[in-house]
């Protein structure tokens, strides 16, 4: 009876035992999943800080005028040359003020020119990064033909931008004059060329109002314009204190010029969708990547993810599983399954994409007032909404984005007149 008893005893322990050893297991497997996940978040961040660390430098005064001087050195040994190395190197008219940013090896620096504020950009650190120009060291004096050097550069053209250029086309790019620094001008002018932002300025300056004005060059730096970014966290997008006339103060100056902001951006759209010979796609549509002019003109100031259509077929036109595949930064194509292979054509627009990430923030709710009818707010809202959906890639897509433009402008016409009215 005794041996019964303790039998049952045992027995009865065992599921006890059972449910012990199951407690003590999930522990282990939490404890266990808790860690990897901890592990997991600690590489992950390790990871960002190393990419940042490679493709990402501090940006000081010390290093930047390193730059600067290392750039007069190069002036001053008669390797490069430009119309402002004078002012910068030896007659110091044009004045370091700041480091901007340094972002994947460019340099964008804010200096001082006669008095005027400018931006030094290049997107590589030292003249000789960029690729050499061979032939320079083939020929002792001005041997190259005119017509040779202006190929190369239309060569050069047509592999960064995708366009192909005539030799009347190319004065904004060439301005080549003969005389003891012929070398050093043509070298300069080639690290320009290397630059796909510089072309875009340069070719496009004298015919849309939406880009940088490009002031002047000293070896592989060039000045732009100064104006001021806009920013993803500032209130309304852009710094308006800095365009707004002290005369129209409050709100109502404020709404004013977000409305004819807004209409800046439609009218930039329409420019580059028809004005040029093939329509030029921004991949890369943020409040920092504009600034706006004293007259409300957007400016297009950073175009590096810029491309003309024959450049953005080719971009666009990758292998694929699926349609996360074909987007390229704020471009997006479409997969085709059955070839796995994108299409060339972009399936959004620059419209939506300012209607996504800009008007959004203008035309929301949280920012009625009563200034403009609550009905026309309600509808400029709904046309923002719409116009923000992802289109097709078909006539029919076309249509839509067309007709969106068309509402956009008469909503905002309206909205103009509406102020107006009320003064």
């Amino acid at each position: 009876p005794v041996r019964a008893a303790s039998t049952g005893a045992t027995m009865r322990g065992i599921p006890g035992l059972k449910r012990l050893r199951l407690k003590i297991w999930r522990r282990c497997t939490l404890a266990l999943l808790l860690f990897w996940a901890a592990c997991w978040v600690v590489m992950s961040a390790l990871l960002v800080l190393l990419h940042r660390g490679v493709f990402s430098e501090r940006c000081t005064d010390e290093k930047s005028h390193r730059i600067l001087a290392r750039l007069c050195l190069d002036y001053s040994s008669g390797a490069l040359t430009g119309d402002l190395c004078e002012d910068l190197c030896v007659a110091q008219n044009l004045v370091y003020k700041h480091c901007l940013y340094y972002d994947r090896g460019k340099k964008v620096i804010q200096a001082d020119w006669r008095g005027q504020p400018i931006i030094l950009k290049s997107k590589k650190e030292i003249f000789s990064s960029y690729q050499h120009l061979s032939m320079l060291e083939e020929v002792e004096t001005e041997d190259i033909p005119e017509t040779e050097l202006l190929l190369m550069v239309a060569l050069e053209v047509k592999n960064v931008l995708g366009l192909e250029l005539s030799n009347n086309t190319m004065g904004p790019l060439w301005r080549r004059k003969k005389g003891p620094h012929w070398k050093a001008q043509v070298a300069s002018m080639w690290s320009l060329l290397q630059q796909e932002e510089y072309i875009y300025f340069s070719l496009l300056q004298d015919f849309s109002k939406h880009v940088l004005r490009i002031i002047g060059s000293c070896g592989h730096f060039y000045a732009v314009e100064y104006l001021t970014a806009g920013h993803a966290r500032h209130k309304t997008l852009f710094p308006l204190e800095n365009v707004v006339s002290p005369t129209f103060a409050g709100r109502r100056s404020r709404v004013r010029a977000i409305i004819d902001i807004a209409l800046s951006f439609l009218d930039m759209v329409r420019h580059f969708d028809n004005d040029f010979s093939h329509p030029l796609h921004l991949c890369d549509i943020k409040p920092e990547n504009f600034a706006i002019r004293h007259d409300l003109t957007v400016v297009a100031i950073d175009v590096d993810m810029a491309f003309f259509e024959p450049k953005m077929r080719d971009i666009l036109e990758q292998n694929c599983t699926g349609d996360e595949d074909c987007n390229f930064f704020d471009c997006f194509s479409k997969c085709n399954l059955r070839i796995r292979k994108c299409g060339a054509q972009r399936a959004n627009n620059n419209l939506q994409v300012i209607c996504d990430k800009i008007f959004r923030r203008w035309f929301s709710p949280s920012l009625r007032g009563p200034l403009v009818s609550l009905p026309l707010q309600l509808q400029l809202q709904k046309a923002v909404q719409e116009c923000a959906e992802p289109g097709h890639v078909d006539a029919a897509g076309h249509q839509r984005t067309l007709k969106s433009l068309s509402k956009l402008y008469h909503l905002l016409h309206v909205s103009q007149q509406e102020l107006q009215r009320a003064e």
